[in-house]
């Protein structure tokens, strides 16, 4: 049975104890609350200790499992929870997981924690055969455009009141980053005595703790969002990034629209294209977009330029490098900049 976080606790309490728990997902707060839902559930039900194992060089699946039912008729009720992180299963392990669960030690619940999973994972037999026995919670990250709303809903919860203007501008200042926009709340329920905040006590007390990468400053220029391209890039500056991973990500992003360009206008199937580029998902959908406004003619002058950012960060020219990015993303995302290759 697979589900989403905010559908944990009425599925808990309508459900007896599965032998098995899976929550699988990039989003550290939610993942978190996730696991202390399921924690919380299984020790009203009598689940009184707690075994917490690491995937490493050093784990055995077969011999973790064995042992669990080895005991299991001698030992109070257990979870155990192994943390897989991003460490994959292989067919061997799978095997043993799979066999586990077929014949369950009694007095034992398994909760596997993991990172996000791959395509192949959620394919894989051990995967299948949680869904059938066990109970699955996926996590997504929030998409800018839902943290409003759920900055919102968290604040009622603890008893604060965020208008909708004092909600977006806290979505601006810990956007991508809920495990801070928590602790944000936090502070304002103590700072607010009425538990009304508006966009002024945010300004006041909220400081910008955005959580950005060079895959977000990419995301934006294809979504055609200059004025966050440039917050992006500044917050990454700031936070110590060095320049040749930005230029890296750029000059990555300008290579495969390019590629893109060519193969749509040889009449080569976008699907088989984005395949090829490692194009998937939600990125698909903007990255075409692009290919549509943008021509190669532009593409290889942002090119020239990504060559003179590279001149510059070795020392071989007196251009900032942070400036010509800044152009390139800017002309990314569709700002009305002129595209000649500056003058080494």
């Amino acid at each position: 049975m697979k589900l989403r976080p905010t559908d944990l606790p009425a599925k808990l309490s309508s459900n007896p104890v599965f032998p098995v728990y899976l929550v699988y997902g990039d989003e550290p707060l939610l993942s978190l609350e996730s696991c202390d839902y399921i924690r919380r559930f299984l020790s009203q039900k009598g689940f009184s200790e707690r075994e917490v194992f690491h995937v490493d060089g050093n784990f055995s699946w077969e011999g973790t499992l064995q042992s669990t039912n080895a005991l299991s008729l001698f030992s109070e009720q257990k979870i155990l929870e192994i943390r897989l992180g991003e460490s994959k299963i292989n067919k061997a392990d799978s095997q043993h997981l799979q066999a586990y669960l077929d014949n369950p030690a009694p007095d034992t619940t398994l909760l596997l924690v993991a990172d996000k999973l791959d395509a192949g994972s959620k394919k894989s037999a051990w995967y299948s055969t949680i869904d059938k026995r066990g109970l699955m919670v996926e996590i997504w990250p929030l998409e800018p455009q839902q943290l409003s709303g759920w900055l919102i809903q968290r604040g009622n919860a603890i008893g604060l009141h965020l208008d909708t203007e004092a909600a977006q501008l806290l979505s601006d200042r810990v956007e991508g980053n809920l495990l801070a926009a928590r602790q944000e709340l936090d502070k304002l329920r103590l700072l607010c005595s009425d538990g009304h905040i508006s966009a002024e006590q945010i300004l006041e007390a909220v400081s910008d703790s955005s959580r950005y990468d060079v895959f977000a400053l990419m995301d934006a220029a294809l979504m055609r969002q200059p004025v966050r391209c440039q917050k992006i890039l500044q917050v990454i500056r700031q936070e110590g990034v060095e320049a040749p991973v930005v230029l890296w990500a750029i000059t990555r992003e300008i290579r495969t629209l390019y590629s893109l360009i060519q193969g749509l206008s040889r009449g080569l199937s976008a699907d088989t294209l984005c395949q090829k580029e490692k194009v998937w998902g939600k990125r698909k959908g903007p990255v075409l977009k692009a290919c549509q406004r943008l021509h190669l003619d532009d593409l290889e002058k942002m090119l020239s330029q990504a060559a003179l950012a590279d001149h510059a960060i070795k020392g071989q020219g007196q251009h900032d490098p942070w400036l010509i990015m800044a152009q390139l993303v800017l002309a990314l995302a569709g700002a009305a900049l002129p595209l000649v290759a500056l003058e080494a």
